[in-house]
C-alpha cells in the first residue's frame, strides 16, 4: 500500500490555488523542480493525473478538482489538530510566514522580527514582500503587515509603528540650481523621479491642504518601480523624489537630502500586524502576537519608540 505525505496534499492545494508551480513552490519554500517531482510521484501513486500542464499554464483536471474539493476540509481539520498539539509546546518552533510590502518590511524587521528570532531561535520566519494586497489566509500566510486602512475588517490588528508620513526631498546640489517648490503645484515645473505601482499605474503624489487631499501628477526624466532605485536617482540630483519618511530619514539627517513641502504631508495611518482568529494557534504564533502587543504597550509609554498602540 503506498504511503502519502501530508506535505504532498498541501502542495496540490497550493498549486490549485496559485495556478502555477513556480508561485506555489515559493509559498511552500521549495524549488519548482522538487515540487514538480513530488506531484509526479503522487500522481503515480494515485494512478491519475491531477493537473494539466502546458508551457504557459497549469490547471486542475476534473479528477484534480474533485480531489481538492474533498481534501480541503479534511486538511483544514488535520492542520487544526496539529495546531492544537503545537499550542502546548514549551519551546516555540516551526515556521511563521509574513506578507508585507518592502517599506513596511524594513520598518518592522529590526524591532519585531529580529527581536523575536533572538528570543526564539528555534522558529524560522519567512517574510514575503508584495506590492499587491493579498488574501493572507488563502495564500498560506500567518500574518500580514499593511497600513491600518488596508487591513480587512475580519482580521485582528495590532498597530506596529508610529504614525508615518510621506516626504518630498531633493539633493542639495539639485536645489543649488533650482528654486524650492512652495506649494505642490510648483512641482509641475520641476523634473521629478516617478514611481510605478505594482498594478502598472504611475503613482500620483499625495498631499493634503486644510484637510482636503491634493494629487499631483508629476513629470520627470525617469520612472522606476522600486523605492531604493528612486532614492539613488534623487541622491544623484536627477530630480525631486517622494518617499516614505523611514526610507530616507538617515539621508535627511545626514544632509544628503533636503525635505520640502513639509506642511503638505501630514501623518498617515500606522502599520498594523494582522491575522485571522485561530482557536488553538501554535506556540510560535502566540508568542509572536505577544511580542507585538508587548512592544505596542511599551510604545504607548514612550512615543520615541518604534511602536505605538494609538
Amino acid at each position: 500500500m503506498p504511503s502519502y505525505n501530508l506535505s504532498d496534499f498541501d502542495a496540490v492545494l497550493a498549486i490549485g490555488r496559485r495556478g502555477s508551480f513556480r508561485a506555489a513552490a515559493l509559498d511552500l519554500g521549495m524549488s519548482t523542480s522538487a515540487l514538480s517531482n513530488a506531484i509526479a510521484k503522487l500522481e503515480g501513486q494515485l494512478g491519475v493525473r491531477l493537473f494539466n500542464r502546458t508551457t504557459r499554464s497549469v490547471a486542475l483536471t476534473d479528477a484534480g478538482r474533485r480531489f481538492v474539493d474533498q481534501m480541503t476540509p479534511a486538511l483544514k481539520d488535520i492542520h487544526q489538530a496539529l495546531d492544537t498539539v503545537r499550542s502546548q509546546q514549551e519551546t516555540p518552533s516551526g515556521t511563521l510566514r509574513i506578507n508585507t510590502f518592502a517599506t513596511a518590511g524594513r520598518e518592522i524587521l529590526s524591532p519585531l522580527i529580529l527581536e523575536y528570532l533572538r528570543r526564539f531561535p528555534e522558529v524560522h520566519i519567512d517574510v514575503v514582500t508584495d506590492g499587491n494586497l493579498v488574501d493572507i489566509v488563502a495564500d498560506g500566510f500567518d500574518f500580514g503587515v499593511r497600513t491600518k486602512n488596508l487591513v480587512p475588517t475580519d482580521m485582528i490588528a495590532i498597530p506596529v509603528g508610529p504614525a508615518r508620513r510621506n516626504v518630498v526631498v531633493a539633493s542639495p546640489s539639485y536645489l543649488d540650481n533650482h528654486d524650492k517648490p512652495r506649494v505642490p503645484s510648483d512641482l509641475l515645473a520641476h523634473p521629478c523621479v516617478r514611481t510605478r505601482l505594482p498594478n502598472g499605474a504611475l503613482f500620483r503624489w499625495q498631499f493634503e491642504a486644510e484637510g482636503q487631499p491634493v494629487q499631483v501628477d508629476v513629470e520627470g526624466p525617469i520612472t522606476l518601480d522600486e523605492g531604493s532605485l528612486a532614492r539613488i536617482a534623487v541622491l544623484e540630483s536627477m530630480g525631486i523624489g517622494y518617499f516614505m519618511e523611514s526610507d530616507v530619514r538617515e539621508d535627511i539627517e545626514a544632509g544628503r537630502l533636503v525635505q520640502l513641502l513639509e506642511e503638505w504631508t501630514p501623518p498617515l495611518s500606522p502599520l498594523c500586524l494582522y491575522y485571522p482568529s485561530r482557536r488553538n494557534p501554535p506556540a510560535a504564533f502566540k508568542v509572536f502576537v505577544d511580542l507585538a502587543r508587548e512592544l505596542a504597550r511599551a510604545a504607548k509609554k514612550d512615543r520615541s519608540s518604534w511602536f505605538s498602540a494609538d
